[in-house]
């Protein structure tokens, strides 16, 4: 689940941690009402969106005025905001950020996120911040400090200083930001996030530091106790992937032609990378799981099917907690309400296979039964490359 700025913020502001002065705002007249709650004049208005690069789309734009604030956030508030990790596409905005400006003498990067790896929450930091961090990995590693806190324990001493001294701090600023890391740990670990991301953070012209700029995600398991903080369990998600995800399937859209409809995320895998080794290209990942009902199984048909690019639909199940005849009927039945013109290459293995492959040789459809997976990946390619 991600958090927009405006909602990451305010969870750093109640925890206590520096962040500017701001206001949320919905719709252009009601900025100057906005304005007047705050102590500022003169700021930013930034464009609310699960995106990067916000200003060089011109998703932030600086103001002196209430006017030109006004003006602004008309011209932001409803547009499509493309940037270089939204594509072409770009996303839409539907509220700014309200923000006193400051003037940032320097700009670092820090970010604690889960290093899935040695599991354990990461603490990374580079002085090269206000630019793509992915960036400073691949130009200047030398750049980058990585330090491991230990799990459930305030932050030592150590890792404290080895931080402040790689980003070459005073005393004064030294002990801003042990207080900020220390609060911002607390913080990741309150609220399950993933990954909170602080770029830039700035020291001001005040000798202060202050989060400039929050990125915020919140584990999907821990969605059902972090629905208070008004994060998108739905961000960055398609049309299709919602509509999955209603009847507990995991749903990806890919660029491919072949669909897939699998049981269980590894069998998924599996299915795409066989797709691939013999010549194919994976329409999507489909994962229906361990105990969909016949509607599940119809409901992935008319997802997989609505995609204009799907030249053929192969079906990979092994039966375990879901039967085969279960899948079979929904197979069936899936076709015959929706009309599928579709090619259909169907592999069933395990738990009553036998009443299944009976149940959809004496359907009537026309469907390319499969030996095994690999079976079913080149006859799903021979069928596209006709």
């Amino acid at each position: 689940m991600k958090l927009l700025e405006y909602q990451s913020k305010a969870l750093l502001r109640k925890a206590g941690l520096p962040v500017p002065d701001s206001i949320h705002v919905r719709k252009a007249g009601d900025v100057r009402e906005a304005l007047s709650k705050v102590s500022f004049t003169e700021g930013v208005v930034k464009a609310q969106a699960f995106t990067g690069g916000r200003g060089k789309a011109g998703g932030i734009k600086r103001y002196s005025t209430p006017e030109e604030a006004t003006k602004f956030t008309s011209e932001i508030i409803g547009m499509q905001l493309v940037t270089h990790q939204t594509g072409p596409e770009g996303v839409s905005v539907h509220s700014v950020l309200l923000e006193k400006a400051g003037n940032a003498l320097h700009e670092f990067y820090l970010a604690i996120l889960l290093d899935r790896a040695k599991v354990s929450p990461l603490i990374m930091i580079s002085p090269d911040g206000g630019v793509d961090i992915e960036e400073v990995a691949e130009k200047t590693p030398d750049r980058i400090l990585r330090l491991y806190p230990e799990f459930g324990k305030s932050l030592s001493e150590d890792l404290k200083t080895k931080a402040a001294d790689f980003l070459g701090l005073d005393n004064t600023l030294k002990e801003q930001l042990g207080d900020i890391l220390q609060k911002l740990y607390n913080v990741y670990l309150k609220y399950d996030a993933t990954l909170i991301e602080i770029n830039p953070l700035a020291i001001t012209d005040e000798n202060k530091l202050e989060l400039l700029d929050c990125k915020f995600d919140i584990d999907d398991n821990a969605v059902y106790r972090q629905k208070e903080t008004g994060g998108d369990p739905d961000a960055e998600k398609n049309e299709a992937e919602i509509e999955a995800s209603k009847f507990g399937m995991s749903y990806i859209s890919l660029d491919g032609n072949i669909g897939c409809m699998v049981n269980g995320a590894g069998l998924a895998m599996a299915t795409m990378d066989s797709i691939k080794h013999n010549g194919g290209e994976p329409a999507n990942f489909l994962d229906v799981g361990g105990s969909a009902t016949e509607e599940a199984v119809t409901k992935a048909f008319e997802i997989i099917s609505s995609d204009s690019k799907v030249e053929c639909i192969l079906v990979n199940i092994f039966g375990g907690i879901m039967k085969c005849d279960t899948i079979a009927n929904g197979i069936v039945a899936a076709v015959k309400s929706s009309g599928l013109k579709l090619p259909l290459v169907v592999r069933l293995e395990g738990t009553n296979v036998d009443i299944g492959k009976k149940i959809i040789d004496q359907s009537g459809l026309n469907i390319i039964s499969a030996n095994n997976l690999d079976d079913a990946a080149r006859k799903s390619v021979s069928v596209t490359q006709k």
